[in-house]
């Protein structure tokens, strides 16, 4: 029975250094307090319930954990993209000075519209016109950086971290519930 402990208990301090050790290559704070939480929940979990089934219950407590881990990283992007008036001048390249148009959307916005075109500004903004189908015309300003390969859209009340990746012309967008596919029309 002693054995059967250790051995628990050496696989969830196993866990939790991994987690630890992956965070490091995360690119926002969102992604690391997944892992984070992932791990720590994993190894409160086994050993929570060394007696029963400790496998199961380090499996909840990572989900518990992924997802607490989650909410307190991506408040703490949003903190630290609110006290961040300008963007630098590295965290806008390469998109600084483009121009894009959505091509498509998936899965497809409820609200359909006509186009949705992007410019992303050198000071860090972007200006997005989007004309609906009844000719009605929207413009919203938001600020942008660039982190690795994450690119952050904010303003004072939202943080929509997305992966992107341009190949030539084109601009393609996950934020993980939607994937968005752009064309450059300028820049």
């Amino acid at each position: 029975m002693q054995t059967g402990r250790k051995l628990i208990s050496v696989m969830c301090v196993v866990a939790l250094c991994s987690a630890l050790l992956l965070s490091a290559g995360c690119e926002t704070k969102a992604q690391t307090g997944a892992l984070s939480g992932a791990g720590v929940g994993a190894l409160v979990g086994g050993l929570a319930n060394m007696h029963g089934s400790w496998g199961a219950t380090a499996l909840i407590g990572a989900g518990v954990g992924a997802g607490l881990g989650y909410l307190i990283g991506n408040e703490a992007d949003k903190k630290d993209a609110q006290q961040r008036q300008t963007a630098q001048e590295g965290e806008v390249k390469p998109l600084a000075g483009t121009t894009w148009q959505v091509t498509s959307i998936v899965p497809k916005p409820p609200k359909p519209f006509k186009s949705m075109i992007s410019s992303f500004r050198q000071d860090g903004t972007v200006l997005t016109t989007v004309t609906h189908t009844d000719g009605k015309v929207e413009t919203a300003t938001e600020n942008y950086r660039i982190v690795g390969s994450t690119l952050i859209i904010n303003k004072p009340d939202y943080v929509i971290n997305s992966k992107f990746r341009m190949d030539g012309d084109t601009l393609i967008l996950d934020n993980g519930s939607s994937s968005i596919v752009m064309q450059r029309v300028g820049g």
